[in-house]
């Protein structure tokens, strides 16, 4: 996990975003690429009384003003982040963490693009009421990048990776998760692979995840919870905390997006009330 992909989106979950790029940084003495997407310019037209169509500069004016106060402020969260934690530019850190910021003129979508060059993508788990962060950056990275997502939640964490939980569903999905998650474990003090009863596919189970996961000298146990009615989203996140736990690993829609916004899902769920940082991988 030597390079990290912070998705820097002004307003709520910034603070958490860049307080679990750090925690990781200083695990595996990553380097930390602030990323911050500035929107082109959209084509806003205005149609005439009489027919006809024509631009409209106020409004173009507008956005544009917005779009660089944004920046602006995503420049000086990150500048005071990285003055308050030491962090060098890259090339002067002697092997541990550094970081450096640049802006992008690309909508939220080119997170997954850009982000198939690092080990990890740092994003902030989207928020009812708040257009950011944004749950459109999150699936394009998700989706499109092939890498390893990071959902910090809304308040920055104290702790990251110490008690790694697997929230096993004995799916592909997950199981490329935790196979992109391995530094994690391997650096964790103690990994628990959870199996919630009935929320699984056909595949190897619980404790055959964790007997293979002690192979690589892993400290690792299985244990499976039943979820007394709760959904299986909910029932992960409660029997994550109980366990202790300071790091999920779930693999992202093992059902479709499609039927998880009509009938729920445990990523759904999980996207909308973790409170704990999740990694991610589809």
């Amino acid at each position: 996990m030597k390079t990290i992909l912070a998705h820097l989106e002004t307003g709520p979950g910034l603070d958490s975003v860049l307080r679990c790029a750090l925690l990781v940084a200083r695990r595996f003495g990553s380097h930390i690429e602030g990323l911050h997407l500035r929107p082109g310019q959209p084509d806003v037209i205005a149609a005439g009384a009489d027919g006809f169509v024509a631009a409209a500069p106020d409004l173009l004016a507008g956005f544009e003003r917005e779009a660089r106060e944004r920046a602006e402020r995503a420049r000086r969260a990150f500048e005071a982040f990285v003055a308050a934690e030491g962090l060098p530019p890259p090339g002067e850190s002697a092997g541990g963490p550094s970081a450096r910021m640049r802006i992008e003129q690309a909508g939220q979508l080119a997170l997954g693009s850009i982000g198939r060059v690092f080990d990890l993508i740092v994003v902030g788990r989207p928020q009812r009421d708040s257009p950011s962060p944004s749950m459109a950056a999150l699936e394009a990275a998700l989706f499109e990048s092939g890498r390893l997502l990071l959902v910090a939640p809304p308040a920055p964490p104290e702790a990251l990776g110490a008690h790694v939980v697997v929230a096993w569903n004995q799916s592909t999905e997950t199981a490329r998760t935790v196979a992109l998650s391995m530094p994690f474990l391997a650096s964790a003090r103690k990994v628990t692979v959870l199996t919630v009863t009935g929320a699984t596919v056909p595949g190897p189970t619980g404790e055959e995840l964790a007997e293979n996961l002690r192979r690589h000298g892993f400290d690792c146990t299985a244990v499976e919870r039943d979820p007394r009615g709760r959904p299986s989203g909910q029932a992960m996140l409660e029997e994550a905390a109980a366990l202790g736990g300071d790091l999920l690993v779930k693999g992202a829609y093992t059902q479709s997006r499609l039927r998880q916004m009509i009938f729920g899902g445990a990523t759904s769920h999980i996207l909308a009330h973790a409170e704990l940082p999740v990694l991610m991988a589809h």
